[in-house]
């Protein structure tokens, strides 16, 4: 019977609380039967280096064929996003219909490389990987960026357009200051030139801290109470342990690089604005010819939909395309829906664009 102004029943309340307290005693015993979970579940070998990063190639049940298909993800976190587990992988959907595909592992920067520059990683890094790749295929390739990678690889396509093929961007942010980004509102009138004088190199622990403050009670509490019902079920514990060691396995952020991609890019919107510089070089969006698919995620928190579908109007290209996923920012690769739909959308307009 409900009873008093909040018509609450207390034989109701009475009963959760007991269901609560024996999912946790189920926790106890399933978490102590799971082993320490590890990402990354397909076969990889390496085939080129410099320095910390590692280009990989990825070997699956089918024979690879085609121009190489690049990754290149963000410098914040850990690339194996993509390769999560056996049931939540990008890669193993590209792998299984005939993509030959790799990934390039910027590793954990220290202080030796404090003075890593954009064009170190662009020019250098990227370069480089997609120079081995050019060689070994005969031809340019595939690139596909993701987040911070994708504003990389638009970088790079700009300047290297003869190695690139076919362009994909991921929850890639283009307009760095739309109104609903609330990143770019926090770093906008950041003093970066004395964060990273003070710091060095940006610490991971700092940077999880700032992402996971952009949703505090989503990702502070609610994500670990809602764990309480899925803690009788192994599985379910293992794929929460999995994302959750992928989340603060994070590297830390070379500081020179910090400070200009800041700068550049989240407080004078250089893509927008058209002054965006690597190097010595100008890039300019313009010379990005090559045909260009941009996906997003509608349900964005950190790059907004609109950040992204401002790249249809800065690039040079005829051949554009845009496509919007159901789903977040991490959602785009793990969900069961994102299995399904991006690889074989990815598949499909590559092959129509002689990029399988």
């Amino acid at each position: 019977m409900s009873t008093g102004p909040l018509q609450f029943d207390p034989m109701e309340l009475a009963r959760e609380a007991w269901t609560f307290q024996q999912r946790l005693f189920a926790g106890v015993h399933v978490l102590g039967q799971v082993e320490d979970v590890d990402y990354g579940a397909t076969r990889r070998e390496e085939v080129w280096r410099d320095g910390k990063t590692v280009l990989y190639r990825f070997v699956g049940d089918k024979p690879a064929s085609g121009p190489p298909l690049l990754i290149a993800y963000a410098l914040v976190n850990r690339p194996y996003m993509v390769d999560l587990q056996a049931d939540r992988s990008l890669v193993r959907g590209l792998l299984a219909l005939g993509l030959d595909v790799y990934v390039i592992d910027w590793g954990y920067p220290d202080r030796s490389d404090r003075y890593l520059t954009l064009d170190d990683y662009i020019n250098r890094y990227i370069d480089g990987a997609v120079e081995h790749l050019v060689q070994a295929s005969g031809g340019p390739v595939n690139l596909l960026g993701v987040c911070q990678g994708g504003a990389f690889s638009l970088c790079y396509a700009a300047l290297h357009r003869d190695k690139v093929r076919n362009l994909i961007t991921m929850v890639t942010p283009v307009d760095f200051q739309t109104p609903d980004n609330m990143l770019s509102s926090w770093v906008r009138e950041l003093d970066v030139d004395l964060f990273v004088d003070a710091l060095g190199n940006v610490p991971a622990d700092l940077m999880n801290a700032s992402y996971l403050m952009l949703k505090p009670f989503r990702l502070n509490l609610q994500k670990y109470v809602g764990l309480v019902d899925s803690l009788d079920d192994p599985k379910a514990v293992e794929d929460f342990l999995r994302m959750e060691k992928w989340i603060f396995d994070s590297p830390d952020q070379a500081g020179e690089a910090f400070r200009d991609f800041i700068k550049q890019f989240y407080q004078g919107n250089a893509f927008v604005a058209g002054n965006a510089r690597i190097g010595a070089h100008e890039v300019d969006l313009g010379f990005v010819d090559m045909p260009v698919l941009n996906i997003f995620a509608e349900h964005d928190h950190l790059v907004p939909p609109d950040s992204s579908r401002a790249l249809a109007g800065l690039v040079g290209s005829d051949d554009y395309t845009e496509l919007g996923f159901r789903g977040g920012h991490i959602g785009i690769y793990v969900s069961s829906r994102a299995q399904r739909e991006v690889p074989a959308a990815i598949h499909r307009w590559l092959a129509t664009r002689g990029g399988t």
